[in-house]
C-alpha cells in the first residue's frame, strides 16, 4: 500500500511538472512582448505616488491647513464618494487619500489586460495551439501570464514603497503592498474569466466590470460612513478596494486587510489552475451552444458584424452608467450645506465644477467624472479595428467587395455614437436621481442631461486621435492608452493637487463649460468637433493608403 501510495504521488508531481513545462520560454516571451507597455505601466503607477507629496506639500504647507482639510473632506458623505476617507493629516496620509484609489484600480486593470493577453487573447488567436504543439506544458501559458502580472506589480509595490519611504516605513511598505495586491487580486480574476470565457474581449469585460463594481462599492460605502470615525460601511467591506483603504497606509496600519486581498489573489489563481485542467486549449470551461444555420438580417452586411462585435461593450457601459449616475446624482443634493464654510473643500469642488453653486458645481464635477471615464470605452471601441487587423479577421472581409473605409466605417459608427448614448442614458440616471432627491425632477432632469452630452465633443476628440494612431500609427496604436491615462488623471487628481491650469489644458475637458450652471458658449463646441473631423479624415486616408496588417 505504501508503495503504491508513492508511486502517486510521484506521479502527481511528474504530472504537475509536465503541465508546467516550457514556462521560462514563455515567460521571455511573455516579457518581450510586454517591454515597452509594462514599464510605461509601471513607471507611471510607480511614479506617481512620490510626486503626489511634492504637490501636496507646496498646496497645503502648514499642518493646520493639512488638519483642516481632512476635516472638511471626512465631513460629508458628496466628497467621501469622490475622493475617498482621509485617515490621517501627515503628508503620506494625504497622498494615500488622494492617489491610493487611483493606484489600486489602475494597477487592477493593468493586471487585467496582462494576464487576458497572455491567455485567452493566445488562444483566441490561435498562437497557443502552435506553441502547445511543442513542448509546453498544459498550464505553462497560464503560470507564465501570471509571473508576468506578478512581477509587474512587484515592480509597482517597490517603486510606490521606495518613493513613499521618507514619509514613513511602514506607511509606505503598506501602500505598496495595498496596490501590488490589489493587482494581483484582480489578475487573479481575470485568469479565472480566461477560463470562463471563448472570447478575450468578453473575459477583458468581465474582468473590468469586477473592477468597477468594486470601486462603486467602495464609493457607496464611503459615502454613508466616515471611515475614519468607525470600522467602516458594510458596502466597502464587501470590494476589495475597500479592504486596500482600510489597511490604511501612515495611520496605525493594519496588516490584516492586506492579508483577505492576498487570499483573494491566491484563491482566484487556484481557481484558474483547476479549470485551466478540465478544458481544451481554445475551448472555455462551459460548452458555448451552437449558433443558428443563417445568419440573421443583421449580419447580412459589415455594418451588422460590426454591431455584433461591439454591442456587448457597449451594453456594460450603458449598465455602468445608469448605476453611476443614479448614486453620483443622489449624493449630490444638498452639497452646499454638507460643505458649509469649507474654504479648501469647496475650492477643489469649485476647480472640478466651476464657480457656480455649489450644487451645480458638484454636478458638474461628476459629469466631468463620467466624460473622462468614458474615454476608456471610446479607445478601446475604435482598437477593435487593431484588433479585427492584427488578429487577421479583417482580410477576409476586405477580399470580398468591403472597401478599407466601410469596413473602418462599421465600428467607428459604434465608436461615435456609442458614447452618445452612454452619455445620454448616465445623464439621464444622474438628472433623475438628483432630481428625486431635490425634489424637482422637471427642472433638474433636462439640465443635467444636457450637461452631460456637452461631453460629446471631448469624448469624440479623444476617440478621433486614436482613430489616427490606427492610421498613421499602427505600431504605436496603443498610445492611445497613455493618452487616456493621462486625461483621467488630470480629471481625478489634477484639481486637488492644484495641478496648473497650463497643465490641466492639455485635457480636452478642461476647455468645454463646465454644466449645469455656468455660461455656455459655442467655440470650444466648434472647433472641438472641426478637429475631431479633420483627425478622423486623416486617420482614415492613412488606413486607406497603408497595408493591412502593418
Amino acid at each position: 500500500m505504501t508503495a503504491v501510495a508513492d508511486a502517486r504521488v510521484t506521479g502527481r508531481a511528474r504530472g504537475a511538472s509536465r503541465d508546467l513545462t516550457g514556462t521560462g520560454t514563455l515567460l521571455r516571451l511573455a516579457l518581450r512582448r510586454d517591454r515597452i507597455m509594462m514599464p510605461v505601466w509601471v513607471l507611471c503607477l510607480g511614479l506617481t505616488a512620490s510626486s503626489t507629496v511634492g504637490r501636496l506639500d507646496s498646496a497645503y504647507e502648514t499642518p493646520a491647513q493639512r488638519t483642516q482639510l481632512v476635516q472638511d473632506m471626512n465631513g460629508n458623505g458628496a466628497t467621501r464618494a469622490l475622493f475617498g476617507t482621509a485617515f490621517g493629516d501627515s503628508l503620506g496620509a494625504l497622498t494615500v487619500w488622494r492617489v491610493g484609489a487611483f493606484l489600486t484600480v489602475f494597477a487592477a486593470i493593468m493586471s487585467l489586460l496582462i494576464v487576458i493577453r497572455h491567455t485567452r487573447e493566445e488562444e483566441e488567436t490561435g498562437r497557443q495551439e502552435a506553441l502547445s504543439s511543442c513542448v509546453v506544458g498544459r498550464r505553462a501559458g497560464l503560470t507564465a501570464a501570471l509571473l508576468t502580472v506578478a512581477i509587474a506589480n512587484g515592480a509597482v509595490t517597490l517603486l510606490v514603497a521606495g518613493g513613499l519611504a521618507a514619509q514613513g516605513g511602514s506607511g509606505a511598505v503598506a501602500l505598496g503592498l495595498a496596490v501590488g495586491l490589489s493587482g494581483m487580486a484582480f489578475g487573479g480574476l481575470a485568469a479565472v474569466a480566461a477560463q470562463l470565457t471563448e472570447s478575450a474581449r468578453l473575459a477583458r469585460g468581465l474582468s473590468a466590470a469586477a473592477v468597477g463594481v468594486a470601486f462603486v462599492l467602495r464609493m457607496a460605502g464611503d459615502a454613508a460612513e466616515d471611515g475614519s470615525k468607525g470600522s467602516g460601511h458594510v458596502l466597502t467591506w464587501l470590494s476589495p478596494l475597500g479592504w486596500a483603504e482600510y489597511a490604511p497606509p501612515f495611520a496605525a496600519e493594519r496588516w490584516w486587510p492586506l492579508l483577505l486581498i492576498a487570499v483573494l489573489a491566491a484563491a482566484s489563481i487556484s481557481v484558474a489552475y483547476s479549470l485551466a485542467g478540465r478544458r481544451d486549449v481554445g475551448a472555455s470551461f462551459y460548452a458555448t451552444r451552437p449558433g443558428p444555420r443563417a445568419a440573421g438580417p443583421f449580419l447580412t452586411g459589415v455594418f451588422g458584424l460590426g454591431w455584433r462585435l461591439q454591442r456587448g461593450a457597449l451594453a456594460g457601459w450603458v449598465a455602468g452608467f445608469v448605476f453611476a449616475g443614479a448614486i453620483f446624482g443622489a449624493i449630490s443634493d444638498g452639497a452646499d450645506e454638507f460643505l458649509g464654510d469649507s474654504d479648501q473643500t469647496r475650492e477643489i469642488i469649485e476647480r472640478m465644477g466651476g464657480a457656480q453653486g455649489l450644487n451645480d458645481a458638484f454636478l458638474a464635477s461628476m459629469v466631468g467624472i463620467l466624460g473622462t471615464i468614458l474615454t476608456v470605452y471610446a479607445a478601446s471601441s475604435v482598437l477593435r479595428l487593431r484588433s479585427e487587423e492584427t488578429d487577421q479577421r479583417a482580410e477576409p472581409l476586405l477580399s470580398n467587395a468591403v472597401s478599407r473605409l466601410r469596413w473602418a466605417a462599421s465600428h467607428l459608427v459604434i465608436s461615435y455614437l456609442g458614447p452618445v448614448a452612454v452619455l445620454a442614458v448616465g445623464g439621464l440616471a444622474l438628472g433623475l436621481g438628483y432630481g428625486l432627491a431635490a425634489g424637482d425632477v422637471g427642472g433638474s432632469l433636462p439640465r443635467v442631461l444636457g450637461a452631460a452630452l456637452s461631453q460629446v465633443p471631448a469624448v469624440w476628440l479623444v476617440t478621433s486621435l486614436t482613430v489616427l494612431l490606427i492610421g498613421a500609427l499602427p505600431k504605436y496604436s496603443a498610445a492611445a492608452w497613455g493618452l487616456v491615462g493621462w486625461v483621467v488623471a488630470l480629471g481625478w487628481m489634477g484639481p486637488a493637487l492644484k495641478v496648473s491650469q497650463s497643465v490641466m489644458n492639455t485635457s480636452p475637458f478642461s476647455h468645454l463649460p463646465k454644466l449645469p450652471g455656468e455660461h455656455v458658449t459655442a467655440a470650444p463646441f466648434v472647433w472641438m468637433l472641426l478637429l475631431s473631423a479633420v483627425l478622423t479624415a486623416g486617420g482614415l486616408v492613412a488606413l486607406r493608403r497603408r497595408d493591412i496588417g502593418g
